[in-house]
């Protein structure tokens, strides 16, 4: 089988699984949000089951799927250009959000009843600008090659890598 016909296959995957992943990323702060002190404990243990389901059931997956395919992507496509290294970053703050969730969701967990949550206006302003970045990333794929570095990230080592590098 011909690894180049998987591609449409792999990309359509990444692509759903990366819209579930930030889908979860903005509705997931908006749950939190839902944490109120002014609910009864019985409302607050429903709404901390759902956010707790939707972080483990649905987040997570979506996210781990989205970062395999898009690397069998990297791979199956050969793309080793600078905008994709700037994307990768991109996504390693995407992932940082994701575990922040999941840290502030066990800090809820740990609590005995409904308390004051932070409201999620400033982290899903930083996320809209990470997602919206990305995406205009990845659309344009900018020409960085005029980015000035320091000549040690530039110049060859001399040290052989473990595998291959395909050349353009």
């Amino acid at each position: 089988m011909d690894l180049v016909a998987l591609i449409p296959h792999v990309k359509a995957l990444h692509i759903g699984m990366l819209l579930l992943w930030c889908a979860g990323l903005f509705a997931l702060p908006v749950m939190l949000a839902r944490h109120d002190a002014a609910i009864g404990q019985e409302e607050y243990a429903r709404v901390r089951r759902a956010t707790h389901f939707t972080y483990t059931m649905f987040l997570t997956p979506a996210a781990v799927l989205a970062i395999a395919s898009g690397t069998a992507l990297i791979f199956l496509r050969e793309v080793f250009e600078l905008w994709l290294f700037v994307k990768l970053v991109g996504v390693a703050l995407l992932v940082s959000f994701h575990v922040w969730l999941g840290y502030v969701l066990v800090h809820v967990a740990e609590r005995a009843g409904p308390e004051e949550v932070p409201h999620p206006g400033w982290p899903l302003v930083i996320l809209v600008g990470l997602v919206l970045g990305l995406l205009a990333l990845v659309l344009t794929k900018p020409e960085l090659n005029e980015i000035p570095m320091p000549g040690w990230l530039s110049e060859p080592r001399g040290v052989q890598l473990p595998f291959d590098v395909p050349r353009r």
